[in-house]
């Protein structure tokens, strides 16, 4: 599978994904996209990462709070919200949905 295609399949879930990695607790960036690399999505750079983070803390699914450290720049912790959670929960089930549906097709490709 080329890298260009595994971006173009991760960029139409990667904000349902980020919210089902804050399903845990609340969690910075930089957090965020190691739990994702450990989950086999691959490396989500900032530049991929914080403009999700940012759309979704500006639809309401996630809150954000900046907290200043004794050492190092300071974190954006964010936690998902009351709407963040319903809403993952509905398209979560879609996604899987649509994942079984896939997989049935392929299935039937000869795709093992």
């Amino acid at each position: 599978m080329t890298a260009d295609r595994r971006a173009s399949w991760l960029k139409g879930v990667l904000d349902l994904l980020v919210l089902a990695a804050l399903t845990g607790g609340e969690s910075y960036g930089y957090e965020i996209a190691k739990r994702l690399g450990e989950a086999g999505l691959g490396q989500i750079k900032g530049g991929t990462l914080y403009p999700v983070l940012n759309r979704l803390e500006e639809a309401g699914l996630l809150q954000a709070e900046f907290r200043a450290t004794d050492r190092g720049p300071g974190r954006r912790y964010y936690q998902l919200t009351a709407e963040g959670r319903t809403v993952l929960g509905e398209q979560g089930r879609l996604w899987l949905a649509f994942d079984e549906s896939v997989r049935e097709l392929l299935g039937k490709g000869g795709v093992t």
